[in-house]
Formats: structure tokens, sequence, C-alpha cells
């Protein structure tokens, strides 16, 4: 990830609805949620919640499918995993390896 993602990324995560549905997303794991389920578990209606969802799919955050005429919502750890490794590139004295088991395990490998 590079720095514009990574910006595109944190706006993204700066409102409260996003980072509501990012945290419900990641809480859902591998089985993830139907939109109208996020929506409805936030309390926030369909429109505005497929514009939050575009917002967090553009940032590289979560990712979709299709499931007939719904779409389920899934949070993308490998997004994930690529904003924490732009954040902690450069740590400790330029040895990231040392640092990788840590990223690793912040961004599980849900299916």
């Amino acid at each position: 990830m590079d720095i514009n993602q990574s910006l595109s990324a944190f706006a993204a995560l700066s409102q409260e609805t996003r980072l509501e549905v990012f945290r419900l997303l990641v809480q859902a794991g591998g089985t993830g949620m139907l939109a109208g389920e996020v929506a409805d578990r936030l309390g926030v209606r369909q429109n505005t919640m497929s514009t939050n969802l575009n917002i967090l799919l553009r940032a590289g955050l979560i990712r979709n499918e299709r499931e007939g005429r719904a779409i389920r919502y899934f949070a993308d750890f490998d997004g994930v995993r690529g904003l924490l490794g732009f954040l902690m590139e450069e740590c400790c004295g330029g040895k990231p390896e040392l640092c990788q088991p840590v990223i690793d395990t912040l961004a599980c490998h849900c299916p």
C-alpha cells in the first residue's frame, strides 16, 4: 500500500458510521454480512449505507460478493495487512521482518 492508498483508507475510517461498519465486518469474519443486515444492525438507511460501503470498498478496506440480488460485504484483511505494512515498514530500525509476525497476528487470515 502506498501513501495515497493509506490516506484514502484513513479518510474512509475517519467517519463514525464507516468506522462502525468496518469494525462490524471485522467481527463478522469470513461469513461477512449482507448490506441490508449491516444497515439494520447500525440503524442506518440503506441508501446512506450503500454510500458508506462504497467508500470503504474504494479504500480497499472491504470487499464484496454478489449473492443473487443481494451483496455480501467482508472486511478485506489483505487491505488491512497492506495498511499495517505501510505503517510499520520502516519500524525496528529498518528491519520490518521483526514486526511481520505482529502484522500477521493483527490481520488474521479469515477465509
